[in-house]
């Protein structure tokens, strides 16, 4: 069984299981304090935004929160959903303050551009943004032994650097209250990668007296891979790896596909791990549905001082590990526990788990102790892209069942509130309520790209209702998403959809699916509330 220890003749190697976080997590980057892992994701337009794990063993990850917490913080562009947004952060620590260093792509707005934010308590709130004035995409930090800090960065298909200068204030008691940075130094392109498209992603680390250049190359698709450079000298020039590609599972027939964005670490036993990005098709031709997901890989160093990365370059699902790091643990991803979600809403905030689209304020969402989880619809349609009430919570299995209960008891005439499985406003399935002239009907939608259909399944006698969605296997193999509605005790059919069509080489680009709760008043603001009083998921 996965998770737990394997038994063999003379020792008991661990085995843990891929993907270490699940679900549209992508673009990981991680460091290490001490005996404390802490690992970032992009998060494009959803809000709160760049999420925050710890882990005392790499395998078992808890969210400690978000960068971008507050709405004002930093303005996330509405409009062209699954590519604008939070890009690919990285995680630094260095003399008691940890970095996170991204790129907001918004095309314009005010807030626009490559920034950072720090905290000494990355359980607690983070800085406002210190942006920076370089371009291009998947910013990096790499602060050298002699106080040097530089800044490394993808533009004009090539990897450039530039050396920072940071800037501190300090209270009376000596605690840092503010950065500021610049830089210091004309920006130099140091690599072009080994030929591959889109050359990304880059980090930088200094290892037994060597700079080490780990890029991406090859687009984030199914020809993802890892490529490394190294110098003596931090400005180059850089040797390519006679190995490179390092790390790729291109051409291959192994189950998890379009590896790349890597970052490692060195453990507190001298041993050496890589995370990254990669993805888990549900069909053939391939297609996936949960986004890139975060995924972990041994790394070793040849006789050459080359990286070593996985099996030989490759990533696979179930990993035995006998490193000293990994005595004693077991895998709480791969319990029915750790598949197992629940909500009831009655909390003073809601949980990390769940995300809004857009900076959210609280005129469309609040929580109410006795009565749950409140949405407000806005004007705009779950087609519009738009700002709409929405909460989500990211799809982390292929198979998996959900369900929550719905009043509506104070729903306006042409107002509608329901469930979804979500990619984005041009591809979902929703079962929900609509007042249609004062009469209370139960509907399914699916919208895949420019055709809708919507059918009436039943009207409503009652004010609220169990809603159940399902991810499972139709009778010919097929992936389908399956929604039902329980009347007098009794789970009832009332529409399904084909997985493949919310899928991002259908109808996304960098994000993966939610199963979220929504209302809208289809054309203006609602004034009342729909209540959603709990949320159940447990994952297959």
């Amino acid at each position: 069984m996965p998770g737990v220890y394997i038994k063999g003749s003379e020792e008991k190697d661990m085995e843990y299981v891929n993907p270490i976080i699940s679900g549209f997590y992508p673009d990981p980057s991680i460091c290490r304090v001490g005996d404390d892992f802490y690992l970032v994701n992009s998060s494009f337009e959803y809000f709160p935004g760049i999420p925050v794990f710890h882990s005392k063993d790499l395998i078992n990850w808890e969210q400690t929160g978000h960068c971008i917490s507050r709405p004002g913080q930093l303005a996330l562009r509405q409009g062209v959903q699954n590519c604008v947004g939070i890009y690919a952060p990285t995680i630094r620590y260095h003399d008691g303050i940890f970095y996170v260093i991204s790129t907001n792509v918004t095309y314009g707005s005010k807030d626009d551009g490559n920034f950072i934010v720090w905290t000494d308590d990355p359980y607690g709130e983070w800085s406002d943004p210190v942006f920076i004035d370089l371009p291009g995409i998947d910013s990096s930090l790499f602060f050298d032994d002699d106080g040097k800090v530089y800044y490394t960065g993808a533009f004009d298909n090539g990897i450039f650097m530039s050396e920072l200068e940071f800037s501190y204030k300090y209270d009376e008691n000596g605690k840092v209250v503010d950065i500021s940075c610049k830089t210091v130094s004309e920006k130099k392109f140091i690599w072009y990668g080994t030929g591959g498209n889109d050359p990304e992603g880059p980090h930088l680390y200094k290892i037994n007296g060597w700079y080490y250049l780990l890029i991406s190359e090859g687009g984030t698709e199914f020809c993802h891979m890892i490529t490394v450079a190294r110098s003596r000298n931090i400005w180059g020039e850089y040797e390519s790896c006679p190995r490179n590609p390092v790390f790729s599972n291109r051409s291959t027939s192994l189950p998890i596909k379009g590896t790349g964005h890597m970052d490692i670490v060195c453990d507190q036993y001298g041993d050496w791990w890589g995370v990254c990005l990669a993805n888990r098709p549900i069909t053939y031709p391939f297609k996936h549905n949960l986004g890139r997901e975060t995924f972990l890989v041994p790394v070793e160093w040849d006789d050459k001082d080359w990286p070593v990365i996985g099996r030989n370059g490759l990533l696979d699902e179930r990993i035995s590990s006998d490193r000293k790091l990994h005595e004693g643990v077991m895998q709480k991803s791969q319990t029915d526990e750790g598949k197992h979600f629940h909500d009831e809403f009655d909390g003073d905030a809601l949980k990390k788990d769940w995300n809004f689209i857009y900076n959210t304020t609280s005129k469309y969402a609040a929580l109410d102790k006795t009565k749950g989880l409140l949405l407000y619809g806005t004007k705009e349609p779950i087609i519009s892209s738009g700002e709409i009430a929405w909460v989500g919570y990211r799809q982390k299995h292929h198979e998996f069942m959900a369900e929550t209960h719905i009043d509506f008891a104070n729903m306006e005439d042409g107002s509608e509130a329901g469930f979804t499985i979500y990619m984005n406003n041009k591809h979902h399935y929703e079962l929900f309520t609509s007042v249609l002239d004062g009469e209370r009907w139960l509907m399914f939608r699916r919208r895949i790209g420019s055709l809708i259909r919507e059918d009436r399944i039943s009207r409503l006698a009652d004010d609220s209702i169990y809603m159940r969605l399902e991810a499972l296997k139709g009778e010919n193999g097929e992936n389908i998403y399956c929604f039902s509605y329980k009347e007098n005790g009794e789970w009832l059919e009332a529409g399904e959809g084909e997985a493949d069509y919310l899928t991002t080489e259908v109808g996304g680009r960098f994000t993966g699916n939610y199963i979220a709760l929504y209302a809208s008043g289809d054309g203006k603001d609602c004034r009342n509330a729909v209540q959603f009083d709990m949320f159940d998921y447990i994952g297959v």
